[in-house]
């Protein structure tokens, strides 16, 4: 059974998901650095990397606590700089779930996030898509551009859940990864309702 955002396997009453998750947002607020800490699951931060002029792909399972489900996100790191976006926006593939990524120390980082989300949708062609809004970079107090109140404003007048995080601690970077893979359980879970809705 493939469902719109996920592809379904059942070993006895535990749920396998697949999905793929867009990473998105400018250029240099840590998307890469982020994607390397979720693969490596904190063992080693990314100290140097070279911008991404491409379409990076990650997967990360991860398991919903107390329940055995598990989803394997397929996380799409794309390029922060417009050109390089649209031009490998046709290897996107169908997406839906976002990882919007701004900096909290560059209010610039935040205020794309609007354009970001624009691009998303259109490339989804006006569906709805769930997903999370990050403020990374959080160990970096002293230089906080954004605040929190004002973020999380943004994310919940977009149907985003928000969250702070910093690529150089694994505590901070979890609990996004958790909250996507259960927002995909949800969106399949609603899929198999409407199913059994229309067959009833």
């Amino acid at each position: 059974m493939v469902h719109r955002a996920c592809s379904l396997r059942e070993e006895s009453e535990m749920v396998k998901l697949r999905t793929r998750c867009l990473l998105m947002g400018d250029a240099a607020v840590g998307k890469s650095s982020l994607c390397h800490i979720f693969h490596s699951e904190g063992v080693q931060f990314q100290r140097s990397y070279n911008m991404t002029a491409g379409v990076e792909l990650v997967t990360k399972c991860v398991t919903i606590p107390e329940s055995g489900h598990s989803v394997e996100l397929y996380l799409v790191d794309c390029p922060g700089k417009d050109l390089l976006a649209e031009a490998c926006e046709k290897m996107w593939g169908e997406a839906w779930l976002l990882c919007l990524v701004f900096d909290l120390s560059s209010e610039q980082s935040f205020h794309s996030c609007t354009r970001w989300l624009q691009r998303v949708q259109d490339h989804c062609l006006g569906s709805t898509v769930s997903g999370v809004l990050l403020g990374n970079k959080c160990d970096l107090e002293e230089r906080r551009a954004v605040q929190t109140q004002e973020a999380q404003a943004w994310a919940q007048a977009h149907s985003l859940d928000y969250y702070e995080t910093s690529a150089k601690e694994l505590d901070t970077s979890t609990a996004p990864l958790l909250r996507l893979a259960q927002t995909c359980l949800s969106l399949y879970e609603q899929s198999c309702e409407r199913t059994h809705s229309l067959v009833s």
